[in-house]
């Protein structure tokens, strides 16, 4: 199946970048508005959080697990503790327009799918580990809304699947590189030139999820034509939280964006010249037999 047709009008110079908030926010909105104004302070294009029916999601034996949180002493405590009410997200989609920066959300469910409808984001995700959701992807690409689409720990067949179903329902979509190691330690494990094959194969834009520590990785996907970026973004990387080790913190964070930018710069449209910087050095420099 061809998919080049559905992504007219989707090639950018400027990447899209994105501060993957998710659930490092540990449930208190005030913490969630900080996160908020890091991304805007930093120059980010958008921030992301997460969605999920708890009861829908984890089965009552999961929930029952014994796990200290802040929250209670089992698995339900904490995943119930560490998940935003509607109202909530009417908040944040509150402060998100009046801060201007787009916000959006992965859902974990068709429930949630449905219900978080009401905010009208501009732009839907698909998390790495629900790329096997056939219901979810089928509801997500009924919207017809551009859809970032994560390719953690999946293979061709498993993509190409999910590519089927936005490209049957006419829904654009743009893929995402990724490694779900939280944190992601081995450097060997990152495979960037899979943004290229991934690319070639699907004539798609392609984007980098990152969850290593430290920036290099992201500006070596950058440089490399992703064409969005995502990463987890925190406060300060010792909090409470699953994610919070692979996560940016603010000072990183606006490093990360301006070097980003300035890469953009620097890629240039691949037309060799000679610049008008160069000029005055050649006159002076060229040597001619």
């Amino acid at each position: 199946m061809k998919y080049k047709s559905l992504q007219k009008g989707n090639k950018v110079n400027k990447v899209y970048i994105i501060g993957e908030i998710g659930i490092n926010h540990n449930g208190d909105l005030d913490i969630a508005k900080k996160l908020i104004d890091v991304a805007v302070s930093a120059g980010c294009d958008a921030v992301k959080f997460q969605k999920r029916d708890i009861n829908t999601v984890y089965s009552a034996e999961v929930q029952a697990q014994l796990r200290e949180s802040p929250w209670g002493t089992t698995n339900g405590d904490q995943k119930r503790g560490l998940e935003f009410s509607q109202e909530q997200y009417s908040e944040i989609d509150d402060y998100c327009k009046k801060k201007n920066i787009d916000w959006f959300f992965s859902a974990w469910d068709v429930e949630s799918q449905v219900k978080m409808r009401i905010f009208q984001c501009p732009y839907n995700k698909v998390a790495s580990a629900m790329l096997g959701n056939i219901p979810l992807l089928e509801e997500i690409a009924s919207e017809g809304k551009k859809t970032f689409i994560s390719t953690g720990m999946s293979t061709f067949k498993e993509i190409n699947a999910a590519a089927v179903i936005f490209t049957k329902a006419s829904c654009r979509f743009e893929l995402m590189h990724c490694n779900s190691t939280y944190p992601l330690r081995d450097v060997s494990a990152v495979n960037l030139n899979v943004i290229k094959d991934l690319q070639t194969r699907f004539g798609c834009n392609v984007g980098y999820s990152g969850h290593e520590i430290g920036l290099a990785i992201s500006l070596a996907a950058v440089a490399l034509g992703a064409t969005s970026l995502e990463r987890h973004i925190t406060l300060d990387r010792t909090m409470y939280g699953s994610d919070q080790a692979s996560s940016v913190e603010p000072v990183g964070l606006h490093k990360l964006v301006k070097d980003v930018r300035a890469i953009e710069v620097a890629l240039g449209d691949g037309v060799k010249v000679i610049t008008e910087s160069e000029k005055e050095v050649r006159a002076k420099l060229r040597y001619y037999e």
